[in-house]
């Protein structure tokens, strides 16, 4: 079972808050899918059946040409970075 505690606290590492009805909310909504999720289970033969991960074959034959239109230098960007680390950017940590 998923907990309102449980929900703020994931939405907090994640930095984001929510009103305590649109956690109440939420917590409804992951409980009716965990009751789909279940009832799925119990389907006979469910195991053996591969997961679709597209209602149909999708080939893409025609690619977009990458043509490099405009080029700035490295040093550049970074000249304008807040932290550099080497060279690339640094950025603080959102997600544990």
């Amino acid at each position: 079972m998923i907990t309102k505690e449980l929900l703020k606290k994931y939405a907090s590492k994640l930095m984001f808050d929510m009103k305590d009805e649109e956690y109440d909310t939420l917590q409804k909504e992951f409980d009716v899918m965990l009751k789909q999720m279940e009832l799925i289970g119990k389907i006979e033969g469910i195991d053996e059946v591969e997961p679709m991960t597209f209602p149909y074959e999708y080939i893409l034959d025609e690619y977009r040409c990458d043509d490099e239109v405009y080029h700035v230098e490295n040093s550049i960007i970074l000249s304008n970075a807040k932290e550099v680390e080497g060279r690339e950017l640094s950025v603080p940590k959102v997600v544990e």
